[in-house]
């Protein structure tokens, strides 16, 4: 009938069609002008200036501090303690992947805090196919490396591991379980031609590392000692600290300089109870964060939705703009922290060809015509004190006590290598390559410091003089036979 007919108009006309939905949804998301500009997305690099320093770089280390990690296998030296040396496990060796690596950031903290909201705020993935999947629940599972690529696509664990251009090789050693449960995904985007980003599964305090297959706490290790930027994410109603969150503080130990702290989803609470919950925070992580100067903590709701109505939205705002200023200084600095990286690690490998060159030394002084091999080896590894094998090296170099390694990890090394595969520093030179320890002093002192210098002048890297940059006296090595 007629009346039925314009009741039935007048109902179809009040409901929204799916333009005026989409319109709507469309006006409730947050501007987000503000990272491009923060994160100087629009602006072109000195990409030519950037790839001749690592090219640089990379011959440093190629010719220089490589010939001694191989000849003194310095990759199979173990640490036992997590915090000797912050930011790297001192038996690993570099590799090109590395050096050649963007800065890695990345997201740890309790299940369902926003750690994938974060990241598809950050690059602008909500409602695209590669979106993070993101939920109340429990939602990643996986360990996902966002990074740079000519084409949307995803990368298996197992192809990941086994690109030896990639700086993920050495996470093979987890096992398979661990290679099913790591996943990248490319995409061709601004932000990720600077950085990569690392997604990792939310901490479940009732839950055993058994139950997830692959030592969890030895791979989160892996990716914070290569970490240049650390977001602990946390939610105002997840503040509880049990177990595994104790554990990975344990484990950021020494990279206090590189966390930051996210009290995320801040809009949800009223000025009062945000005041309470951030007091909490610092009062849960107190025991944790045994330093002077707490980690920064910023309070915001990154993800890409509008605040809530009656809260701190230019508090937030400005607390968003803080952190991505944070980001971009680690972006800008890149090349200077592999620069520094390199160099700390050439010292590393340096006191390690020391300490086994006074090792091989001791051996041989200690050895006669009826002695044991095996009886005098095992006494001088099992108590090095006796025969000042570390007391001489900070006597006869400019080699710091506090740099020098756990002894312990010197009884396993040496378990495992001969003391007879290794062959005097003196004897480690040749016509045309020159001397393995004079190479690497000549890395550390001067080749590396010109080529930071020449970064931070902006001017095209060249290691032809040291006179310019003030590098330094070259240091004696007084241990070592002229």
């Amino acid at each position: 009938c007629f009346e039925c007919k314009s009741n039935l108009s007048h109902i179809v006309s009040v409901i929204p069609t799916e333009q005026e939905e989409e319109e709507d949804f469309i006006s409730t998301l947050r501007d987000r002008s503000h990272i491009d500009e923060t994160l100087r997305l629009a602006t072109d690099e000195k990409a030519a200036d950037y790839a001749a320093a690592i090219q640089k770089l990379r011959k440093i280390y190629h010719t220089s501090i490589k010939p001694m990690e191989q000849a003194y296998k310095y990759n199979e030296l173990r640490q036992h303690e997590i915090s000797a040396y912050p930011g790297r496990t001192l038996g690993d060796s570099a590799t090109d992947g590395e050096i050649t690596s963007k800065p890695m950031v990345l997201f740890l903290g309790p299940w369902s805090v926003g750690k994938s909201s974060m990241i598809n705020y950050l690059l602008g993935l909500n409602d695209s196919p590669y979106q993070l999947y993101t939920g109340a629940e429990p939602t990643t599972s996986e360990f996902t490396v966002i990074m740079h690529g000519e084409k949307i696509r995803s990368v298996e664990g197992i192809v990941m591991a086994a690109d030896s251009s990639r700086s993920f090789s050495p996470l093979e050693k987890f096992g398979q379980n661990f290679l099913e449960k790591l996943i990248g995904i490319e995409m061709p985007h601004k932000l990720l031609e600077r950085v990569t980003f690392v997604d990792t599964p939310g901490i479940i305090e009732n839950r055993k590392q058994q139950e997830r297959g692959y030592p969890f706490n030895d791979v989160c290790q892996w990716f914070i000692d290569r970490a240049d930027l650390i977001f602990v994410v946390f939610d105002p109603t997840k503040l509880d600290v049990g177990l595994e969150l104790e554990m990975l503080f344990r484990q950021l130990k020494g990279r206090e300089s590189q966390i930051r702290i996210i009290l995320n989803k801040a809009d949800n609470l009223a000025t009062q109870d945000l005041m309470r919950v951030y007091g909490a925070l610092f009062w849960s992580l107190a025991p944790l964060i045994n330093v002077t100067e707490p980690p920064r903590v910023y309070v915001s709701s990154f993800w890409p939705y509008d605040y809530a109505p009656d809260t701190s939205r230019e508090l937030f705002k400005r607390e968003e703009i803080s952190l991505l200023e944070d980001l971009n200084q680690v972006i800008e600095n890149r090349m200077e922290n592999k620069i520094a990286f390199i160099r700390q690690h050439g010292i590393r490998v340096r006191i390690h060809g020391l300490l086994v060159d006074r090792y091989v030394q001791t051996f041989k002084e200690k050895m006669s015509f009826f002695s044991d091999p095996e009886l005098v080896f095992k006494e001088i590894v099992d108590d090095p004190d006796k025969f000042y094998i570390f007391k001489s090296i900070l006597a006869k170099t400019n080699v710091s006590k506090f740099d020098l390694p756990n002894r312990d990890a010197y009884r396993d090394f040496f378990g495992i290598n001969p003391i007879a595969n290794f062959k005097p520093l003196s004897t480690q030179c040749s016509y045309m390559g020159g001397c393995l320890l004079d190479k690497i002093e000549k890395a550390i002192t001067t080749e590396l410091p010109a080529l930071l210098s020449s970064i931070n002048s902006g001017k095209q890297p060249g290691l032809s003089s040291c006179e310019a940059t003030g590098c330094g006296e070259k240091p004696k090595n007084r241990y070592r036979k002229n």
